[in-house]
Order: C-alpha cells, then structure tokens, then sequence
C-alpha cells in the first residue's frame, strides 16, 4: 500500500492555529510550536475571564452605589436591605446607572430604603404568591401524568402507538386549557 501524507490536513490545521496566533510576540506567532501553545493558553485566559469579568463589573456596581449611599448618609448593606424590606428590586447594574448619571432619582430611592429600614414601609410578601404557584404546576403535571398512563396502551404495532401518541398529546392540551381557564375564573 502507498503511503499517504496528510499535508493539506496538516497544513490547514497549522495555519488555522497560526491565523489565531496573528498579533502574538515574537515567535508565538511564527513558530507553530509556540503558536500553538499560547493560543491553548489564551483560550484558558479567555474562559476565565469571562467569569472574573462578570464579577469585576459587579464590583464596580457596588463601589459607585456604596460612594452614592454615602453621600445620602446611608451605608450601602442598609440601603439594600431598606430595598429588599421595601419589595423593590432594582438590579445593582442599575442602581449604579442611577447613582451616576441621575442623582435625584437615586436620592428618591434611597429615601424609600430608608423608610422602609424605619418600618413606615412594607413590601407585599411574594412567598405565599410563589407557593400557590408551585402547588398548581405540581397538580397540573399529576393530572397529566395520571392522563397519559390511563391512555398508554400495552405494546402493538408501530401504526397504533403513533396514533396514540397523538391522542395523548391532545388530550393534555385539552386538561391544560382547562386549568388555565379555571386558574383565570379564580382570579
């Protein structure tokens, strides 16, 4: 048998590593040893950074919204906690917006948390909210389970369990309608 050489393989694999490599000192961008080795490198840079720059930004956010607190003559854990007792959720990207380019608006607000640390303030509790909401996912999805095993026959042929299928997915589209129907009425 002859031999076979993979050069255009090999070649468009070198020059793809090399085309990435592009902009890199010296011979980290020539040599396709050393190339190849940074870009591995930059690549593990990169995964990481992306995580360390979402917690940079963060950083960021609670610096410039902890210097507008104190300028307001609040600290910036009462201020979130006067926010979180007052029910409102405002992301600190925001917050942050407010502090710097809009200093009225971020003074109403730090007044609310303020209100809400002395108690003249309180948010709707959402917990029951979130219960009552769970328990009715969790009594649709038993009722659509019940439906489908009452409706799943004993192994036929390939012709019957398609038109089964279909059956069942109709009749839980039905049992859903319904709920959501009753859920509205009860509302």
């Amino acid at each position: 048998m002859t031999r076979v050489k993979g050069g255009t393989v090999s070649k468009d694999r070198r020059r793809k590593v090399l085309k990435q490599a592009k902009g890199y000192f010296g011979s980290k961008h020539r040599l396709y040893k050393t190339a190849q080795e940074q870009v591995m490198h930059s690549l593990r840079y990169a995964f990481r950074d992306r995580k360390q720059n979402k917690r940079n930004f963060r950083k960021l956010w609670i610096t410039r919204i902890n210097a507008a607190c104190r300028e307001n003559d609040i600290s910036y854990s009462k201020f979130i906690a006067g926010l979180s007792k007052a029910g409102i959720e405002i992301n600190r990207k925001m917050l942050a917006e407010l502090a710097v380019s809009d200093a009225e608006a971020f003074k109403n607000i730090v007044k609310i948390a303020k209100d809400a640390n002395d108690g003249k303030i309180k948010a709707e509790v959402k917990k029951e909210v979130k219960s009552e909401v769970k328990a009715e996912v969790k009594a649709e999805v038993k009722v659509e389970e019940k439906v489908s095993e009452k409706e799943t026959p004993k192994k036929t042929t390939t012709a019957k369990k398609t038109a089964t299928k279909s059956t069942t997915k109709k009749t839980t589209a039905k049992t859903t309608t319904a709920k959501k129907t009753t859920t509205k009425s009860a509302k």
